[in-house]
C-alpha cells in the first residue's frame, strides 16, 4: 500500500518515549545490578550481556531492514536521546529474557529467546481498536513469548530459581524487598500503564482457580495458592501481565483477559503441564491475536474512518482513509514523495 505524503491533510503529533517504558526499563536494570551484586541471581553475571546484545541487534536490524523497504529514515537516527528511546523496548525484553531464563552455561539460548522475543513485535501484529480509530500493535508479550518458545524447544532450560531473588536478604528484607517491588508495580501501572483492574481480575482469578482445584482433587487450598508468595509471581503480576501494548485497554476487556490466563494457568495445573504461568499468557495472548485480525483485519472494509497509525515509540500518524482507500500521511521528518507501507 502506498502512502501519499501532502501536506495540511493528516494530523501528525510527536511524542516522547512512554513513561511507563522509561520507568520499567530503569527499575529492571536496578533489579538486575542488585540481584547480580547483591541478592543472589543463579545465572552467570555475562548473561544480561549476551541477552541485551541480541536485543539490542535483533531490533535495530528489523528497523533497518523496514526502514529501508519503506524508504525512510530509520527511528534510532538522530540525537544519543533518540537512539536510547529506540532501545528501551529492546532493553527491557532482553533484561527479562535473561533475567527468568536458567540456562546454565548455554548462553546461545539466552541469546536465541531475547532475539525471538524482538522479532515477535515485528512478525506477529494485527490492528487494534483505540479511541480514535485503530492502531497497528504487536499482540504476543515479547518477553514472555520468548520465555516460552525457549522452554519448550529446550527441554535442559527451565525458569530462574525463586529464591535466587532474596538468597542473600534475611530478617526484615525479606519482606521489605517484595513490598518494594509490589509499591513500584502499583503506582506504576494505577498512574500510567492503568492496569490495576487488569491486576486484580488477575489476582481474583488466580485464587477463583485454586479454590476450584483444591474442591476437584481434594487437595489443600495452601498448595494451590503457594506460586503467590513467590517473588516470580509478583515480577510476573506486576510487570508481564500487564504489558500495556499486547493487553486491553478498558476495564471489561481487562477483566476478561485476566480471567482467561487464569482459566488456563488452571487448566494447565490440571493436566501437570509445568511453566504454566507463562504458557497461559502466551495461548491467551495469541487467542486475543486471532480474534482482533478476524474481526478488524484488514480494516479496509470501513472506508472514511480514521486510523491510527504508530511509527515507533515517538511519532504517531494518523490516517484518513477515502472511499478509494488513498492514504493521506504526514510524518515529521519524512520525505515527501511517497512513503511505502509495510
Amino acid at each position: 500500500m502506498t502512502i501519499a505524503i501532502e501536506r495540511g491533510l493528516v494530523d501528525v503529533s510527536v511524542r516522547s518515549p512512554n513513561k511507563a517504558l522509561k520507568r520499567f526499563a530503569l527499575s529492571i536494570t536496578v533489579l538486575n545490578i542488585l540481584g547480580h551484586l547483591w541478592l543472589g541471581f543463579e545465572q552467570s553475571w555475562i548473561t544480561p550481556f549476551v541477552a541485551l546484545a541480541a536485543a539490542y541487534g535483533t531490533e535495530l536490524a528489523a528497523e533497518t531492514m523496514q526502514a529501508s523497504a519503506n524508504r525512510r529514515t530509520c527511528r534510532y537516527l538522530g540525537t544519543p536521546g533518540t537512539f536510547i528511546s529506540f532501545l528501551l523496548s529492546a532493553h527491557v525484553t532482553g533484561l527479562a529474557v535473561g533475567m527468568l531464563l536458567f540456562a546454565a552455561e548455554q548462553l546461545w539460548v539466552i541469546a536465541f529467546g531475547a532475539s525471538l522475543a524482538i522479532a515477535s513485535k515485528w512478525l506477529f501484529r494485527v490492528w487494534v481498536p483505540v479511541k480514535d480509530g485503530f492502531e497497528n500493535r504487536h499482540f504476543l508479550n515479547p518477553s514472555n513469548f520468548g520465555i516460552t518458545i525457549v522452554l519448550l524447544l529446550f527441554p535442559t532450560v527451565g525458569i530462574a530459581p525463586p529464591y535466587m531473588f532474596a538468597e542473600n536478604t534475611s530478617g526484615s528484607l525479606d519482606w521489605l524487598l517484595p513490598l518494594a517491588v509490589i509499591s513500584t508495580g502499583s503506582l506504576l501501572n494505577v498512574k500510567l500503564t492503568k492496569r490495576i483492574t487488569l491486576i486484580g481480575a488477575w489476582l481474583l482469578g488466580f485464587v477463583a482457580q485454586a479454590v476450584l482445584r483444591s474442591l476437584l482433587n481434594g487437595t489443600p487450598l495452601a498448595i494451590g495458592l503457594l506460586p503467590m508468595t513467590g517473588f516470580a509471581f509478583i515480577l510476573f503480576t506486576f510487570y508481564m501481565i500487564t504489558d500495556p501494548k499486547t493487553t486491553p485497554d478498558g476495564p471489561p476487556g481487562q477483566v476478561m483477559f485476566a480471567a482467561s490466563v487464569a482459566t488456563v494457568y488452571g487448566l494447565l495445573m490440571q493436566f501437570h503441564v509445568v511453566f504454566g504461568l507463562f504458557f497461559a499468557l502466551t495461548i491467551v495472548s495469541a487467542g486475543r491475536g486471532l480474534f482482533l485480525f478476524l474481526r478488524h483485519n484488514p480494516p479496509t472494509d470501513m472506508p472514511a474512518k480514521s486510523f491510527q497509525e504508530p511509527l515507533g515509540r515517538e511519532a504517531w500518524g494518523k490516517v484518513r482513509v477515502d472511499q478509494k482507500m488513498d492514504l493521506l500521511f504526514e510524518v515529521s521528518g519524512t520525505p515527501k514523495g511517497g512513503y511505502t507501507g509495510s
